[in-house]
């Protein structure tokens, strides 16, 4: 049985898709960046749906660097936190991604930026609130 732990393998993510969209195919195309990466994505999916779309983890465990792809789904399990390049934290299953919106899946790629967040930086969750 395949170990869900870290290896040299594991080391960069890879870009296989844990979620395969079957409706709701006509909404508008965005764009946005995972590690870097210029993704798709559509207008309205969650963060998480839409990094999902694209690979098999949300991010690694700051811990045990084992790969996450959320649990609950619900935003309740603390699973599925994602970062900007910024550093600022984003739970995947209730943000909507947006066009441009740059997230990271490891930690150490983080730039922390000193002082309040931009509006270039603002998020829009689930339920239609800015943070």
């Amino acid at each position: 049985m395949p170990s869900n732990l870290p290896s040299s393998e594991s080391a960069v993510p890879q870009r296989d898709a844990q979620f395969v969209r079957v409706a709701e195919t006509q909404r508008e195309p965005l764009s946005f960046f995972i590690d870097g990466h210029e993704v798709a994505a559509l207008q309205g999916d969650t963060l998480l749906t839409a990094v999902l779309m694209q690979q098999r983890r949300v991010r690694e465990s700051e811990f045990s660097g084992a790969p996450r792809a959320g649990f609950c789904l619900i935003g309740a399990c603390q699973d599925c936190w994602m970062r900007t390049e910024e550093g600022l934290r984003l739970r995947a299953c209730s943000t909507l991604v947006t066009q441009g919106m740059r997230v990271v899946t490891r930690l150490a790629e983080v730039t922390f930026v000193a002082g309040p967040a931009s509006a270039a930086s603002s998020v829009v969750t689930a339920n239609g609130e800015t943070q």
